[in-house]
């Protein structure tokens, strides 16, 4: 692949929010675990209008499981109809663009924030200060409510050890180590035009090589390595589960899920120049058919209980609430 192409991939598809990014750090900057104590305030619970809101639409980044078990949890908990429907990053900030003059969605709750970003450039995403946001540390959300994190994933390498084993290949602790001529066809990660996974991978390169020009010569290099690049983030962690790959690129976290699902083979390394992560957010949408609703998701979402459903269903973000309790296989 050229590097003129490479570019027109992956710079096309984040240079409108690269600008306002900070540079992904060595390591993730998880969020404070500290116990609540008795002074702790208690969150303030989703208020419902005079007029109670009958329904609502989430447009849904994480994993599938995750997002039919926050809403059902959220249907249950106030009786309001709701559904979701499960894009990646690329698609779902494609569709807000599509939809804007008529919005089919109400809040968007999963994802990492570079897409909000993104989205909040271009008018897309409506302001909304949750009286829960003040639990939620400064560096986890935007100053002016456009969009709030609810969990935080370290960008990772998810390998086969048995066809590392058969290859005659270490279990990769740098990203020098996935250029390695025996992992030639051997890599899979995702496609940044549609995939915040692949942002955060491709970003993390302009970080630590300190510039654009060294990050895509280093992606041209790894070029040679890449059997697939998939439209979903954690699509490659499933491939190199299924033995197509050896080692794939991904959020950690979702390593950690496959393998607890039953692909044992599969091991999580972490490179030792660094890497980046992930800050999932939620933003209510501008024009949301359900504002009421879509608010009340809002605080919800930021509560200690709802960011402990995810490790129910082996999703394993560290929530950015403090006072949410963090599962022992969050990495």
């Amino acid at each position: 692949m050229s590097r003129s192409l490479l570019i027109q991939i992956a710079v096309a598809s984040f240079v409108a929010s690269a600008c306002a990014l900070p540079a992904a750090p060595p390591t993730p900057a998880p969020p404070p675990a500290s116990a609540p104590s008795a002074s702790t305030p208690e969150p303030a619970e989703p208020k419902a209008p005079a007029a109670k809101p009958e329904k609502l639409t989430v447009l849904c980044t994480p994993q599938e499981d995750w997002c039919q078990a926050m809403t059902k949890a959220f249907q249950e908990q106030f009786g309001i109809q709701t559904s979701y429907i499960r894009l990646s990053s690329g698609e779902a900030l494609a569709k807000l663009r599509a939809t804007k003059d008529n919005p089919e969605f109400s809040v968007w709750w999963g994802g990492p924030v570079d897409t909000y970003v993104a989205a909040s450039t271009e008018d897309l995403l409506e302001p909304y200060v949750s009286p829960n946001a003040a639990e939620i540390p400064s560096e986890y959300k935007d100053p002016n409510g456009l969009w709030t994190g609810v969990y935080v994933g370290a960008l990772g390498f998810c390998s086969n050890r048995d066809a590392l084993s058969k290859l005659g290949v270490e279990k990769p602790d740098s990203w020098e180590d996935l250029l390695d001529p025996k992992l030639k066809g051997q890599v899979a990660m995702a496609h940044p035009a549609s995939s915040g996974t692949a942002y955060t991978a491709v970003w993390t390169q302009v970080t630590r090589l300190g510039s654009v020009d060294a990050a895509f010569d280093y992606l041209k290099k790894l070029h040679q390595n890449i059997l697939q690049y998939t439209k979903s983030g954690s699509a490659p962690g499933q491939m190199a589960g299924r033995g197509e790959v050896a080692v794939s690129v991904i959020f950690s976290h979702d390593c950690v899920k496959f393998a607890d699902e039953g692909m044992n083979m599969l091991e999580v390394s972490f490179p030792a120049e660094g890497t980046g992560y992930e800050i999932g957010g939620v933003a209510l949408i501008k024009g949301a058919p359900e504002p009421e609703a879509a608010k009340m998701w809002i605080d919800w979402v930021l509560t200690a209980s709802a960011q402990e459903i995810g490790p129910t269903v082996k999703s394993y973000q560290l929530p950015t609430n403090p006072n949410a309790k963090v599962s022992e296989r969050s990495v």
